[in-house]
């Protein structure tokens, strides 16, 4: 059996209802699990992958709950660490990511926070695992957790597992006192597949990125500006086979375009251009692009069809509410 295993934090999502937190009209809060890794892991067992989950939940009845949710769409969850006391959690002051508002993030001190590599059996970590996923979010946590995002990375090249990561910047979550370009070269040597953007990639990795690059820019100019960065990418990162950057640019809190490009050392394609205006909830479409992407490379689509399954489910979940995607890819 092969089987992905997506690594990271569990998350609850909490927003308001009203106009605000604190609207005396409509004082109600609507809450979503989620996460950027457990949102992959969602998404790809509903598209009919082999998928187990892993994190650090406390033994409460709300981490219970998440399990059964993640296990009734197909995760398997038993690589799972019980322990600690408190779920992490994000606020999000925007209605479903409409907006621009700011995230609030609750994560000091959680179940997964104070993971530590002796809670790890890695004989059971790595049982039946032919694929691993981890995002930038679990680095930039604390200094502890990337000291042991190094030490799993290094194990799964040595049982030649094929890692995969997504790019994710969150400056409010680096404030440890170390800039991403500090820790993250050494953890993406070891990845065979590398997602964000192109701005991501210079912020983490050190690449190029043109400064006067904004909304007006052309599509070419921007297929070409990704084709440079992932260039850059593969001279620097030998490992690295696979490369896929996202374009999402957001003018109004309903209206989302939504392209990708994807990049071998050989070959670059890109998708169509995605429109919408009726944008339900945009929180997570970058975990079901994700999602797609490893889907379609597990499943050894040609480059095209690659990026073209990786760019429908990221903008598939523009019309799904919560962070979770149900993994359907379509065009619309």
């Amino acid at each position: 059996m092969s089987v992905i295993l997506s690594f990271g934090e569990i998350l609850i999502r909490q927003q308001s209802l009203g106009n605000s937190f604190f609207d005396k009209k409509n004082n109600r809060l609507e809450i979503f699990p989620g996460g950027s890794e457990a949102n992959v892991a969602a998404s790809l067992a509903q598209m009919g992958d082999t998928v187990a989950y892993c994190s650090a939940f406390p033994n409460n009845a709300l981490a219970d709950e998440i399990i059964t949710l993640l296990q009734e769409l197909n995760v398997d969850t038993g690589k799972s660490i019980r322990s600690g006391d408190r779920l992490g959690a994000y606020i999000l002051m925007s209605a479903n990511g409409l907006s621009k508002g700011e995230v609030i993030y609750d994560r000091k001190y959680s179940s997964f926070s104070q993971l530590r590599l002796q809670d790890i059996d890695f004989k059971k970590f790595f049982q039946d695992v032919t694929w691993l996923h981890w995002t930038a979010l679990t680095p930039a946590l604390n200094p502890e957790l990337a000291a042991l995002m190094g030490t799993i990375l290094q194990e799964a090249s040595s049982r030649n597992v094929t890692i995969s990561v997504d790019l994710n910047y969150r400056n409010r979550l680096w404030q440890y006192g170390k800039q991403p370009l500090e820790i993250m070269p050494s953890l993406v040597e070891h990845c065979d597949v590398i997602m964000g953007n192109i701005w991501a990639a210079n912020k983490m990795l050190g690449t190029a990125v043109d400064e006067q690059l904004n909304r007006h820019t052309t599509k070419e100019d921007y297929l070409h500006a990704a084709k440079k960065s992932a260039e850059e990418i593969f001279e620097k990162f030998p490992r690295c086979k696979h490369i896929a950057y996202t374009f999402r640019f957001m003018d109004s809190p309903s209206h989302n375009l939504f392209y990708g490009t994807y990049h071998t050392p050989l070959e670059n394609v890109s998708s169509k251009t995605l429109e919408t205006q009726q944008v339900i909830d945009r929180i997570g479409s970058g975990d079901a692009f994700m999602a797609g992407l490893i889907h379609a490379l597990v499943n050894k689509m040609t480059p095209q069809a690659i990026i073209d399954t990786a760019t429908a489910a990221g903008f598939h979940k523009l019309f799904i509410k919560g962070d979770f995607g149900d993994g359907q890819i379509s065009w619309f």
